[in-house]
């Protein structure tokens, strides 16, 4: 049986943060950048030890060349100083996941730390970058030579935790053998960043919004994410997932649960997450015939390549680059409004927000037709009302600058700090949701992929699906 861990103990000083997948393009592009800017801001002290861990045979100073030139200040500027005193605290061990003698060497680096350092109570943080099928290895590996009781040990796990139900509830059966529920923290980076936070006060302080937020006032929402470059030589590791996998079981699902929960007598950690468990276990089963899937293929010029030009890509793949599905939610509060999610890749723009419309004879917007509150949380923040061209003089909300999300989150898993987290009950509730789903597009009687030019609007059934879910579209 785990240890139970105490009250969270902050790790931002004399306390080790070990990386495992250390030479990843994960920990170089983000995790590393992140843990620089923490050392930068004063967060992290000269006094913390961090240990990058791989398979990858390299030297120190290789390590460091892999993620130097993303190790910025604020401005994009180089901070030499800095740098050269982030480097110092970094250490590096090549080995197996799934062997002692690895993780040996990493046990003595950190003994000598704690011992040097007059550590009685050590901390330690482990953040697994890894493909999940070595988190177990690594786990328990963790579990037999390197955990410390009592509120000491730490595992950071990135997404995606499982492929399906089944997936998901093997691996988390695994790792509760090894770790009670506060030592792990499962990391969704959509989380982390400000904009997506900033939806909970926005949807909980605003009287106007409480006011009409609800079925009796709105007819529909329409959550829509799309980027504007494809799978770029790594559709071999995108095939298998897919966009529904990619983002949609796990990113955006977070986004509409934050924006249909109801409101809780305390928004700390508990209390957000009940509340986004209550609100999908509402959602209903999806209906396999009201499902829009699309591939892209050639840009219209020629320039930008099909997803199945990729080599990476197996010949034939139905795997699906842009996805629409509609959740029906049986509460008091939704029951009746279609909430639609649709992802893309190779699409026109590089955008991420959701659309509100409401009923004709909503008080306030009766006197504009097709009213809609646009809610956007990428490139920028902003919420708007579109009134149809008739622009009122209050339109925007000025944008909120969003935080480089894997700061806010490794600061906040350093700090102990779960409430931008995901709990298992939030994981196994959106896999039971999504997996009949999966199992039906991949099946044998799936259907086949809409084609759509790289570049593009995406399908040319978009708008018939929206307007079938009672989404009114704009001409």
């Amino acid at each position: 049986m785990p240890s139970v861990s105490t009250q969270p103990i902050s790790y931002h000083e004399k306390s080790s943060i070990v990386v495992f997948g250390a030479s990843g393009d994960l920990a170089k592009r983000s995790i590393f950048p992140g843990l620089f800017s923490l050392y930068r801001e004063g967060f992290l002290k000269p006094n913390t030890q961090i240990i990058g861990y791989a398979r990858s045979k390299l030297t120190k100073e290789q390590l460091i060349s892999k993620f130097q030139g993303f190790l910025r200040k604020p401005d994009g500027a180089i901070d030499d100083v800095k740098e050269k005193e982030f480097y110092n605290m970094l250490t590096y061990v090549s080995g197996a996941y799934d062997s002692d003698e690895g993780y040996e060497e990493v046990r003595n680096i950190l003994e000598t730390f704690e011992n040097n350092e007059g550590v009685t109570d050590p901390r330690r943080l482990f953040y697994f970058s890894i493909p999940p099928n070595v988190f177990i290895p690594v786990a328990q590996q963790i579990k037999k030579l390197l955990y410390v009781p009592n509120g000491g040990t730490r595992v950071v796990v990135e997404k995606p935790f499982g492929n399906d139900l089944k997936t998901a509830e093997i691996l988390e059966a695994e790792l509760e053998k090894l770790f009670t529920e506060d030592e792990m923290l499962r990391m969704d980076h959509f989380l982390g960043k400000e904009s997506i936070q900033s939806l909970i006060p926005l949807r909980f302080s605003n009287e106007l919004l409480s006011a009409v937020w609800d079925r009796k006032s709105i007819k529909s929402m329409y959550l829509s994410f799309k980027e504007p470059f494809g799978t770029e030589g790594r559709g071999g590791y995108f095939d298998p997932v897919g966009m529904i996998r990619d983002v949609m079981q796990n990113h955006l699902l977070q986004v509409i649960a934050l924006i249909t929960m109801e409101k809780q007598r305390s928004f700390d950690s508990k209390g957000i997450r009940d509340a986004k468990v209550n609100v999908l276990k509402a959602m209903t089963p999806f209906d396999n015939d009201n499902v829009l899937v699309g591939q892209y293929s050639r840009s219209v010029d020629g320039k930008k390549p099909s997803y199945l030009d990729d080599e990476t890509v197996p010949k034939g793949s139905k795997s699906n680059t842009y996805a629409f599905v509609t959740f029906n939610i049986d509460n008091d509060r939704w029951r009746g409004v279609p909430i639609i999610m649709g992802a893309g890749k190779a699409t026109d723009e590089d955008q991420i927000e959701v659309r509100v419309q409401f009923h004709k004879d909503t008080p306030f917007f009766s006197q504009y037709p097709q009213t809609e509150l646009v809610i956007r949380t990428h490139p920028d923040f902003a919420v708007y009302l579109d009134f149809h061209g008739k622009i009122p003089e209050l339109e925007k909300i000025p944008p909120i600058p969003d935080a480089e999300a894997y700061r806010v989150l490794i600061k906040d898993a350093i700090k102990g700090d779960s409430s931008k987290f995901v709990g298992f009950d939030e994981l196994e509730t959106s896999w039971k949701l999504f997996t009949p789903l999966l199992n039906h597009l991949e099946g044998p009687n799936g259907p086949q992929p809409e084609l759509y030019p790289y570049g593009s609007k995406g399908p040319e059934s978009i708008n018939k699906y929206l307007e079938k879910n009672s989404y009114e579209v704009k001409h």
